[in-house]
C-alpha cells in the first residue's frame, strides 16, 4: 500500500471532506488529487487541487485509487437533469477517467434504496450509476449506501436537509427501535469505512448503512 496517489471527486461535501482528511492524515498516500467546481478550502502538501469542468474532463494523473462523491439532491440542482448530470453523469465521467489513468481500485459514496429498476427516480439514478460502475474494470469496487447523513452542512455552505434533520433527532430519541441499515449515520463513519475497504478491494463490495458503521468501527486506523 506504500505510496498510493489518489483521485477524489466531490471533497467540499458532507463525505467528501472526511475521506480527504482521512488521506491526507494516511501515511500510505503520497498524492491527493481533488477534482471539483472550486477547491477545497484547505492547503496541504500531498493535496493537488483541480478546477474542472466534469462535463470536459481534462486527462487525469497516474493514480491507484479513486473516490467518488459528488451528490446533491434535486432540489438544490434544480432539476431531475440537473441532478442526474451531477450524481450520475461527473461521477461516471471521474471513473471513466481515473480508469484511464491507472486506478484499480474505486469507492462510491452512493445511497440506501440504490437500484436502476427503482421507480423512485433519486434511487433509480444511483443505482444506474452502480451498475455503470460494476461494467468497469476495476479490480476492487467499493459502494457505500449509508442511510440519512448526519453532519454540518451549514459549515460547508450547504443547505440544511430537513429529512437529515429529522432523521438525526428520531436517531437520538429512538435509536435503539431502528434497524442498524436505517438509523443515521455519520458522515465521518461512511468515509472512514471507505478509507479502510477500498485499498484492499476485490471485485464488487456494497456495504449498506450498518456495516459501514460496523467497519469503521472495528478496525485500526492505518495512519
Amino acid at each position: 500500500m506504500t505510496g498510493r496517489t489518489v483521485i477524489i471527486a466531490g471533497a467540499t461535501g458532507l463525505v467528501g471532506r472526511e475521506i480527504l482528511a482521512g488521506l491526507l492524515a494516511d501515511r500510505t498516500v503520497i498524492a491527493v488529487h481533488s477534482l471539483g467546481r472550486r477547491p477545497p478550502p484547505i492547503e496541504h502538501p500531498k493535496l493537488t487541487a483541480h478546477v474542472v469542468d466534469f462535463a470536459a474532463l481534462p486527462a487525469l494523473p497516474s493514480a491507484d485509487e479513486v473516490y467518488l462523491a459528488l451528490g446533491t439532491t434535486i432540489k438544490v440542482a434544480g432539476s431531475q437533469a440537473a441532478f442526474r448530470a451531477i450524481d450520475h453523469d461527473a461521477n461516471l465521467a471521474v471513473a471513466r477517467a481515473a480508469s484511464a489513468a491507472g486506478a484499480r481500485k474505486a469507492g462510491l459514496v452512493s445511497a440506501m434504496g440504490a437500484d436502476a429498476r427503482s421507480k423512485v427516480f433519486y434511487s433509480r439514478v444511483k443505482g444506474e450509476l452502480e451498475d455503470a460502475l460494476a461494467q468497469m474494470p476495476f479490480e476492487g469496487l467499493i459502494v457505500a449506501r449509508p442511510s440519512m447523513l448526519v453532519g454540518d452542512r451549514e459549515a460547508l455552505g450547504q443547505p440544511t436537509r430537513r429529512g437529515e434533520v429529522w432523521a438525526s433527532a428520531l436517531g437520538k430519541a429512538l435509536g435503539f427501535l431502528i434497524p442498524p441499515n436505517y438509523k443515521p449515520i455519520e458522515a465521518a463513519a461512511v468515509a472512514g469505512a471507505l478509507l479502510r475497504a477500498v485499498p484492499s478491494g476485490k471485485g464488487m463490495t456494497v456495504l449498506p448503512s450498518g456495516e459501514l458503521r460496523r467497519l469503521q468501527a472495528r478496525v485500526p486506523s492505518r495512519t
